[in-house]
């Protein structure tokens, strides 16, 4: 008679094997990983186009997004202010990995989300199919709504959106999505590429779309 696994041996390896699928579906960080991000606090800061004194949880307002999408090329002030309002609606949100939502989400469903909601422009789930969407450019050429990757220890890789003036808005494994500084040494030591997917002639499509 051969003998069967116990039941919660066959629970662990159920359970075991969800976590990773979850792990392969985003942009998860390792355990040292999480350790090493640094401590910072960007929701107390202002940043240009960010009223001083809001709430950075605060319900985002429409204003700036209908503004993108009626304009055939938006100016980059304009997508600026439109992530910025993504952030206000997103700030505080836990990391989850394999989160899409606002209860919890991870770096890469973040990026898809902010895309799909303000450029109506539908990219890969994770970070893996992501890095090899539109063209790379150099760090020096960033402008709003350009794609930032890291590599931080561990086994996956990182993903935020550049909002201008040297920050970006992603999803931190160990304090949810806020925006962090590129010239932040963390980020500096394990800043990889950088691509842009929005290009004039993509957003001009976008804009001609939404006002039809």
């Amino acid at each position: 008679m051969v003998a069967l696994p116990h039941p919660a041996v066959t629970a662990v390896r159920v359970v075991s094997a969800c976590v990773v699928v979850a792990f392969l579906a985003g942009c998860a960080g390792s355990a040292s990983r999480q350790g090493m991000e640094p401590p910072e606090n960007y929701f107390s800061m202002t940043l240009p186009g960010m009223a001083k004194g809001s709430n950075p949880q605060m319900s985002p307002v429409d204003s700036s997004v209908a503004q993108l999408r009626s304009l055939q090329t938006p100016p980059p002030t304009v997508v600026r202010q439109a992530l910025l309002e993504q952030h206000q609606r997103w700030a505080g949100t836990p990391y989850r990995i394999g989160g899409t939502s606002e209860r919890g989400i991870d770096c890469s469903a973040l990026v898809r989300n902010v895309f799909r909601d303000t450029f109506n422009l539908q990219l890969p789930r994770s970070t893996q199919d992501q890095v090899h969407e539109g063209r790379s450019i150099d760090r020096q050429e960033l402008q709003a709504g350009d794609l930032v990757f890291f590599r931080p220890p561990g086994a996956y890789n990182h993903v935020g959106i550049y909002v201008g003036d040297g920050h970006f808005l992603h999803a931190s494994t160990s304090q949810g999505v806020i925006i962090s500084s590129l010239d932040n040494s963390y980020w500096q030591r394990y800043y990889w590429q950088s691509r842009r997917t929005l290009e004039p002639t993509n957003l001009a499509q976008l804009g001609s779309r939404f006002t039809q």
